[in-house]
């Protein structure tokens, strides 16, 4: 929103009078219009009055009316567009209002007249109601009233302690690195993802978003799965849609009352979410009391147990469901009959029927289920009692008689155990219990003083419910039976949960309050869910989910429901909360690994925006809570735990290869560039061997008059010779200065970044502004890269231009630039016709690759056709080297030694020796070179400097008006001081012959006329670039590509004119040549 603000004079001695008596609050947007005006009308008198407004620096070159003149601001007033007073932004974020991103901004109510209104009020919730009451309400749920006693009893007191320790230690740590995260800052609703994301990158951020939202999905599976068992078990029994005989008839019950809850609970939620938060109160208040109810009962076994008892036949306990009277025979009358139990085990109800034979060896025993806090029970239960499914459950320190090995009679009263029990299987299953740890910061949005509030109310809550799990655990220890205990279901006891019975006053406290409880925290999860995928969907950093990031009109997450729903009834179709539990397990323990490694990372780092208003964090902490989760991720369920792990894997590279590009200033970024630091310095330590020598490339690129890329295929050949490996670094220069072509800069570096994303080159890119082309090649040749990570070898295309061009610049840069690569002890590459080089979507089915080695420079012409065979451009290419014998030179020698070489070096390729015989100077050689020296003399006459041709105008001129009278008899013979403007044949021939008028008389039977004063060095040079030409077009004009070394030029500047005529030459007749002069040092060995 905008901000007016006015801007007051300040009355100093000196004009207090003026000040006070005639200025007026002005406002500040229309000062900045009238100075707009004011240079806009002073017309074109000042240069740079077009950028004035978008230059960073002061002008002080204007004298004329100064609206600040006598203000304190006067010195910044044309910043202040750019950069606003404090006033202004203290004044913003005064006013900023932090409206919660989740539920509550969709609550758009609508009054009776159907107008709909938003209501936006002021976060006012404080730390108990805002954190610690939705931490406590998440993290009681489900397991605490249905697999606690049973996790007690199958893993002993001490088992249990060690698993809720475990779990409870590791939502602590990783609520002391959530807090030192979420008071890092304001914090957005948003809660766990918007920290990992923001702290470790949008690829982590993303693939753990993900598995966040997977893990609140199925643990909405888990709350419907614990629903539909209380209700099927416990409130209606008899509500079967399968009856008990046919098989699986439990799950199937369990898949078909689930789907039916989800949906309910979807309408419910698509409906009005509203509804949802006011019943959250409601839902909070039934686990609390739920909880109260069971410290009561433990309160009231002291005084007087519950009057619950569990039957054993022998040291098996049964299930009491079907009799009443745990006996085999009952006194009626003084008569005695058989029990119910009898009838059960017996073949008929009458005396001497044919019983079981473990009826018939053993008696029934009866026993109070909850012996009490002070009967010492405690002794029993400290161990586990593990088994196999199918298993008796058994009283082991109660006398029996054991019978032969028989399998199991289902039909028969005892209790089972119905699946496998492992100490590790109960980690997983117990450990969504202590999650619902983010609940605080999740609502960070709704806080009044978030920093304080998250850190306060979250680790108060994860310390009360670890004592009520610790203390539970230890009380149900010490009060139940342990048979009881193993009872999952509460068979033994009349079909009411284990902890019903020790609550009073009754059972369906526990169970009415279990059964609202989780009923709420399915419609929270649900509830929570979509939005979370919205958030991750509109962030843009997984193109496949954008479709989930629209919703209806008020911004309620249509589609995202849709699919939380339907990934929710993958959960429900498992039918086991015992199955489920370790898959949410899975996905909150990763999640709960990034919160502290996001932690870990920047405190490590230590940028300087690390600055967390919670100080009790370190992050030995933090490396100590990402441990143990990853131990519990393996310890649950290792095959959960790799798929998990592959799942967020595989998101991750997904954002990373098709992902929007994302800058949060996360943690990986920071972690990223210390450890580039590091091995830049540790790079420089020692100098890189050879076999750790690859070509990391300057390429000079050239750009248009439009800043575009003038030779693409330059860039494709350095992808063609990288394959992404090693350092490439895309280069071109401006002529100008920096202030004046600042825009162009930026303008061609997106252009060279443009043109490598199109031939998918992975480097830098980098566009600097020179006076002259001269220094900004030697700039870059120099200064290019950073400590170890340099540049050795450039790359750049041939000056094709250069015999057209008027002046001798390209000819000169060129030159220069070779000697100052050659100074630099880098490798050049220079690559002609390099618009006739196959781009990266050819492939070219034959030819080859021919090497002239010449002179031995460090081997680089060996190593770059193998580099180049690498990529598939050039992969069905073979490789051909030729090399020079002199007529010392024993060729048949030479050549078996190159091929011992090339076998050494790995390398595969055809060996040619070509023998070059000396031989007379030809005529063409001689005609070559006059051709060369007549065309540098032509050159340097045209090379005239602007002072000579102002000089010569001034002397025409005064010639003109000394005396007309006779300037018709001056201009009939040329004035001896006269410079000529051009030089042209005819006068170059003139000019010779005069010379020639005072030589002696030479042997014309030897030279002709014109090739007398020819310098020799020059004729040798020709005569070896003709005759190495004729041989390279012989046996290589047919090859894809050659690759020649590239002669040094010449030390004096002398013979520098015809430098670039000696290497046309030696090109003449090829297409696509690459000449190479190495920097110096070996880059190919023979040793591994």
């Amino acid at each position: 929103m905008p901000t007016n603000f006015t801007v007051v004079p300040v009355e100093d001695g000196s004009n207090s009078t003026a000040a006070a008596g005639g200025s007026k609050p002005v406002h500040v947007s229309k000062l900045f219009d009238e100075e707009q005006n004011d240079d806009n009308s002073q017309g074109p008198h000042s240069g740079d009055d077009s950028q004035r407004e978008s230059s960073p620096f002061i002008s002080s070159d204007d004298d004329g009316e100064h609206y600040y003149e006598g203000k304190n601001m006067a010195l910044f007033e044309e910043e202040m567009d750019s950069h606003p007073m404090v006033s202004s932004l203290l004044n913003k974020l005064a006013n900023y209002t932090n409206l919660t991103q989740g539920v509550r901004e969709h609550e758009e109510a609508e009054n009776e007249d159907g107008v709909r209104r938003v209501a936006v009020t002021v976060p006012q919730m404080g730390t108990f109601i805002g954190v610690y009451l939705p931490c406590m309400q998440n993290i009681l749920g489900v397991i605490l009233f249905l697999r606690l006693t049973w996790i007690v009893g199958t893993a002993g007191i001490l088992g249990s302690f060690a698993i809720v320790s475990m779990c409870c230690i590791c939502t602590l740590l990783t609520a002391i690195s959530m807090s030192a995260i979420a008071t890092n800052g304001v914090v957005p609703a948003g809660g766990s993802y918007y920290m990992i994301s923001r702290s470790l990158g949008p690829e982590f951020g993303g693939a753990v978003g993900l598995c966040l939202y997977l893990g609140t999905t199925f643990a909405g599976s888990l709350y419907i799965l614990g629903t539909i068992e209380i209700l099927l078990i416990y409130i209606v029994p008899t509500a079967t849609v399968f009856e008990e005989g046919e098989g699986a008839a439990m799950a199937n019950n369990m898949r078909v009352y689930g789907t039916c809850c989800l949906l309910l609970m979807a309408l419910v939620v698509f409906v009005g979410v509203k509804y949802v938060n006011k019943l959250a109160l409601v839902f909070l208040a039934c686990v609390v009391l739920s909880i109260m109810a069971t410290y009561a009962g433990v309160i009231k076994t002291i005084i007087e147990p519950p009057e619950f008892n569990v039957c054993l036949l022998g040291n098996r306990s049964l299930t009491n469901e079907n009799f009443e009277t745990c006996a085999k025979t009952l006194d009626v009358k003084n008569n005695t009959v058989t029990s119910d139990l009898w009838s059960i085990f017996c073949s008929s109800k009458y005396p001497n029927a044919t019983c079981d034979e473990y009826f018939t060896l053993n008696n029934l025993t009866e026993m109070q289920a909850i012996p009490g806090l002070l009967s010492g029970v405690i002794k029993d239960n400290l161990w586990g009692n593990y088994g196999p499914a199918g298993m008796f459950i058994e009283k082991k320190s109660q006398n029996s008689v054991e019978v032969q090995d028989t399998p199991p009679d289902r039909l028969k009263p005892y209790l089972f155990s119905d699946i496998t029990t492992y100490f590790t299987l109960l980690v997983g299953i117990y450990f969504p219990s202590v999650t619902g740890i983010m609940a605080g910061s999740n609502r960070s949005g709704d806080l009044r003083d978030a920093q304080r509030s998250i850190p306060i109310g979250t680790i108060m809550a994860i310390l009360t419910t670890s004592f009520i799990y610790i203390s539970c655990v230890v009380l149900f220890g010490a009060c139940i039976e342990g048979v009881v205990l193993r009872d999952k279901f509460g068979f033994s006891v009349k079909k009411n949960p284990v902890i019903g019975i020790l609550a009073w006053p009754s059972p369906w406290v526990i169970v009415i309050g279990s059964f609202f409880s989780c009923c709420g925290a399915g419609l929270q999860s649900l509830t929570g869910a979509p939005r979370l995928l919205q958030a991750i969907a509109r962030d843009g950093i997984i193109p496949f989910l954008q479709v989930f990031g629209h919703g209806k009109a008020n911004g309620e997450p249509t589609w995202a429901l849709l699919l939380t729903v339907g990934i929710c009834e993958i959960g429900i179709l498992i039918a086991s909360l015992d199955a489920v539990a370790p898959i949410l397990s899975m996905f909150f323990l990763m999640c709960y690994l990034f919160v502290n490694l996001a932690c870990a990372v920047q405190t490590l780092l230590r940028t300087p925006n690390w600055r967390p208003r919670f100080k009790f964090y370190h992050w030995t902490l933090s490396f100590l809570g990402m441990s143990l989760c990853l131990s519990l991720m393996f310890v649950s369920s290792w095959y959960y735990a790799l798929v998990a792990i592959v799942i967020a894997g595989c998101i991750y590279k997904y954002i990373e290869y098709r992902g929007a590009v994302k800058e949060w200033g996360d943690g990986i970024r920071g972690l990223s560039l210390n450890a580039a630091r590091y091995a830049l310095i540790r790079l420089e330590e020692a100098p890189l061997h050879t076999k750790n020598w690859r070509p990391q490339l300057l390429v000079m690129c050239k750009l248009d008059s439009d800043l575009a890329v003038k030779h693409p295929r330059l860039l494709s050949f350095t992808t063609q010779l990288k394959a992404g490996k090693g350092l490439t670094i895309v280069c071109s220069v401006l002529e100008g200065t920096y202030m004046t072509r600042g825009n162009d800069v930026k303008t061609g570096e997106q252009n060279l970044k443009a043109a490598m994303v199109a031939e998918r080159m992975k480097g830098f890119s980098h566009v600097v502004v020179s006076s002259n082309l001269r220094d900004g090649f030697s700039l870059l040749v120099q200064s290019a890269g950073l400590g170890g990570m340099k540049h050795n070898a450039v790359l750049m295309a041939w000056p094709a231009g250069w015999k057209q061009a008027r002046d001798l610049s390209a000819r000169r840069n060129f030159i220069e630039t070779i000697k100052e690569t050659t100074a630099a002890h880098q490798a050049l590459l220079v690559a002609k016709n390099i618009d006739h080089f196959p781009s990266n979507q050819e492939r070219l089915k034959e030819g080859s690759i021919d090497v002239w080695w010449i002179v031995h420079d460090g081997g680089l012409l060996m190593l770059l056709p193998f580099l180049l065979s690498q990529h598939k451009v050039w992969r069905k290419c073979k490789m051909r080297i030729f090399t020079v014998a002199q007529m010392d030179d024993n060729s048949i020698q030479m050549k078996k030694d190159l091929q011992v070489f090339l076998y050494h070096l790995r390398l595969d390729a055809e060996v040619e020796v070509v023998e070059m015989h000396d031989s007379d100077i030809s005529a063409f050689t001689y005609e070559k070179t006059l051709m060369m020296e007549q065309r540098s003399q032509m050159l340097k006459q045209m090379q005239l400097s602007r002072t000579e041709r102002e000089r010569e105008a001034q002397l025409i001129h005064d010639r003109n008006t000394a005396s007309h009278s006779t300037m018709n008899d001056k201009a009939a013979g040329a004035t001896p001081d006269r410079v000529h403007m051009t030089w042209t044949k005819d006068k170059l021939i003139h000019e010779r012959s005069r010379h020639r008028e005072n030589m002696g008389v030479k042997d014309m039977f030897n030279m002709k006329p014109e090739w007398e004063n020819l310098n020799q060095s020059n004729v040798r040079r020709m005569h070896t670039a003709v005759k190495l030409n004729e041989v390279v077009v012989k046996k290589s004009q047919n090859s894809q590509l050659v690759l020649l070394n590239m002669p040094g030029p010449p030390k004096n500047k002398k013979g520098e004119e015809n430098y670039m005529e000696f290497l046309e030459v030696l090109m003449d007749g090829l297409d696509r040549v690459l000449l190479v002069r190495g920097g110096g040092r070996e880059v190919i060995t023979i040793y591994s």
